[in-house]
């Protein structure tokens, strides 16, 4: 998998570096084999210097698979290590989704397949 990070409103460290390099790479094991071919932008920011809360901190991934597939995910919290957490589960949620889609799909239209043959049959 290609990580490209990038920063807005901060300045990257290697202890943050490593932190996104280790969570994302772990989506790895969800993409079985294309996993070289995948492309995956992160862009960690600060939203605002001057908030009422205190720092608020953003996380997005975008990751483009091949195909054409792409999955974005966004996230507002106010601990950057939280919001890398919660934006790398939401997009192992939809890379799950997206697969059990294509093998319901795949199995659906077998099943149908299969009730045609039988039906031409009799």
């Amino acid at each position: 998998m290609n990580i490209k990070t990038r920063t807005t409103n901060f300045e990257m460290t290697p202890a943050i570096e490593a932190y996104v390099e280790k969570r994302i790479s772990s989506l790895e094991k969800f993409l079985k084999g294309a996993s070289d071919a995948v492309i995956c932008e992160v862009e960690l920011g600060k939203t605002t210097n001057h908030h009422k809360s205190g720092e608020i901190f953003k996380a997005e991934i975008n990751m483009v698979r091949p195909g054409g597939d792409q999955l974005y995910a966004v996230a507002e919290k106010e601990d950057l290590y939280s919001a890398i957490d919660v934006v790398r589960d939401e997009v192992e949620r939809k890379i799950v989704a997206t697969k059990e889609k294509k093998e319901t799909l795949f199995r659906r239209g077998a099943s149908k397949f299969k009730s045609i043959i039988r039906n031409f049959k009799k």
